[in-house]
């Protein structure tokens, strides 16, 4: 049976799960809802500097991407609760934006027609459970769970540690440092920045120390190690 997924937010996240998907024939990518228009997202999906280019024919149509002969159909509603995911017959809607992280706000993919939603980011809302393959994910329930977290990409890689380190010998305490390369929001020569002034650095020249939640949110796929871990960040 082919999974039916919808992406919202085609950005790094949103890019790669469609890379991922064209390599699985039990997935299939429905729709794509971004403000971009389809051409550039073609180009952002074909060419890509990290991971080069896709392993595949990328074509923009009229409000579609062809890939490989199948159609995306590419979409531009900035309220998700007025996308057509219940026409659609979406199973799976990847919340790759960055903004709807709160149960209120996911929830209007579910009012819209999809059974469920995956959060490629930490969520906000307490409620929503947040899974890390080969950590916790034995805990989802599919009769309950239809919101769930993949969490973020620095506890993606410091959960699995720590659930060995503690199933194996036991944690009192620990220190985490996650070297973060530059991202997005980081200018490319020195700015102001009203948040913070050292985040208005130039990222490529600059280690720019930043905040991190993914020591406390470990503590959410791992309960035991709630209050036990602190951590750092630096943008390299």
């Amino acid at each position: 049976m082919t999974i039916r997924i919808a992406i919202n937010g085609f950005g790094r996240i949103g890019r790669m799960v469609v890379r991922a998907a064209n390599k699985n024939q039990n997935v299939e990518i429905v729709a794509i809802n971004d403000l971009v228009p389809s051409e550039n997202l073609a180009y952002l999906l074909k060419y890509d500097s990290t991971h080069g280019r896709f392993d595949g024919d990328v074509q923009a149509g009229q409000d579609c991407l062809v890939v490989d002969g199948k159609t995306i159909e590419c979409l531009s509603e900035r309220n998700p609760g007025d996308l057509p995911w219940n026409k659609m017959n979406i199973d799976y809607v990847i919340e790759s934006t960055g903004l709807f992280t709160t149960s209120e706000k996911a929830e209007e993919h579910l009012k819209a027609g999809a059974k469920k939603v995956v959060i490629s980011a930490p969520a906000k809302s307490a409620e929503i459970k947040t899974l890390v393959m080969g950590v916790n994910n034995e805990t989802y329930d599919p009769g309950t769970d239809n919101i769930v977290s993949n969490a973020s990409c620095t506890t993606n890689c410091l959960a699995p540690i720590v659930k060995v380190v503690l199933d194996n010998y036991g944690i009192e305490e620990g220190l985490m440092t996650t070297v973060h390369s530059v991202t997005s929001t980081q200018p490319t020569v020195d700015s102001p920045s009203k948040k913070d002034w050292r985040g208005g650095r130039g990222g490529p020249q600059n280690i720019i120390p930043a905040s991190t939640g993914a020591a406390k949110a470990v503590a959410l796929c791992i309960p035991e190690i709630a209050g036990k871990l602190t951590g750092m960040c630096f943008r390299v």
